[in-house]
């Protein structure tokens, strides 16, 4: 685990780079940028099985509170179908770009409901410039703070809050699925100059509404409730446990640093150990070093760039992380609370100091 801001040294800029269009090339010739059509086609006809199940058990199960466990598997196949409108997003999934923005769309703003656009701009950033200050959305300070400047601005309640947010990484998970509705909405309502903003916006509306209905019409409403809160609970920690471990507690990039491609993805990325379950589990973000040199790689080809980048990076001396997922889990927490120790401790409790 690197320290709170951990700084990348400057390497030999074109020996690094001139090594990774050798292994680009390596890569081009064992035939790993092909396109898998098959993998891709059984993946999404496999969720859209599970999804008809989902459907049927609700049904089936009536106004029982085994409804609860329709609701944890929903969380869980919109997550999967998360992890395919990922990949469609990166050109893993077909050969044409706009094809590929077609299933990402529906798959993300239609079955998922996040903003397909938004989430496009954000995660185009963040692949540009892994864990670079002012460049990276996905350490900007939001509800946790991902750097020590960050958390040293913290006040009062906040500052407490972020001298812990290691304890409350996980647990805040359960809403994360709710905060990507959210943003996703807000994004598409301010940002009119969105192309394709009304449409996607009428659409997202529709299935919140759709989905809604459905929900509160055939279940009772204390039910329903639960059956939504379960859904969007899984959904988020799902989501979150799955991203997390794949850029915190890796170094950070000052912003006036600038880094040859391979180093600044290499250095920034973390590999979670597993293999064949790790994969179908993250849905091939355990291979996020192989993803970020990569990121049109379809995912069955992803397990075989990990052993030629493994060696390459050896050969270079460019560091290479891996380590399992509940090892991963415990770097994050860490490296939340470590960085979280910057907050100014401003924040009193009132009882707590009448029973001093």
């Amino acid at each position: 685990m690197m320290t709170p801001d951990s700084v990348l040294p400057v390497r030999a800029a074109n020996r690094v780079t001139q090594s990774y269009t050798a292994l680009a090339q390596h890569v081009r010739t064992a035939g790993l940028n092909s396109r898998t059509r098959w993998f891709y086609g059984l993946l999404c006809a496999g969720l859209l099985l599970g999804l008809a199940g989902i459907a049927t058990g609700v049904i089936l199960l009536g106004h029982t509170w085994l409804q609860l466990l329709m609701a944890g598997a929903l969380g869980v196949l919109l997550t999967q179908v998360a992890f395919v409108g990922h990949e469609a997003s990166h050109r893993q999934v077909l050969a044409s770009g706009p094809a590929n923005d077609r299933v990402g769309w529906v798959l993300a703003t239609v079955l998922v409901g996040i903003s397909y656009s938004w989430w496009m701009n954000k995660h185009t950033r963040h692949h540009g410039n892994p864990n670079k200050l002012g460049k990276d959305p996905d350490i900007e300070v939001d509800t946790f703070s991902f750097v020590t400047e960050d958390a040293a601005g913290r006040r009062g309640l906040m500052a407490w809050f972020t001298r812990h947010q290691g304890v409350f990484f996980f647990p805040l998970l359960l809403l994360e699925g709710v905060n990507l509705h959210v943003k996703s909405v807000r994004s598409l309502w301010t940002n009119r100059q969105t192309k394709g903003q009304r449409l996607e916006l009428t659409v997202l509306t529709l299935r919140f509404v759709i989905y809604l209905a459905a929900v509160f019409w055939f279940l009772p409403l204390g039910m329903a409730f639960a059956f939504l809160g379960i859904q969007l609970a899984v959904f988020g920690l799902y989501m979150g446990a799955s991203f997390a471990p794949n850029h915190i507690g890796m170094p950070i990039v000052p912003r006036d640093v600038k880094l040859d491609f391979l180093s600044k993805q290499v250095r920034t990325s973390r590999n979670v150990s597993g293999g064949w379950w790790a994969t179908v589990l993250m849905g091939g973000l355990n291979y996020q070093i192989e993803h970020h040199l990569f990121p049109s790689m379809p995912r069955p080809h992803l397990a075989a760039a990990r052993r030629l980048v493994r060696e390459h990076c050896r050969v270079a001396d460019v560091p290479y992380a891996e380590t399992n997922l509940i090892a991963a889990w415990g770097i994050v927490i860490r490296y939340l609370n470590e960085v979280g120790l910057a907050a100014k401790d401003t924040f009193r409790c009132p009882i707590l100091g009448q029973l001093r």
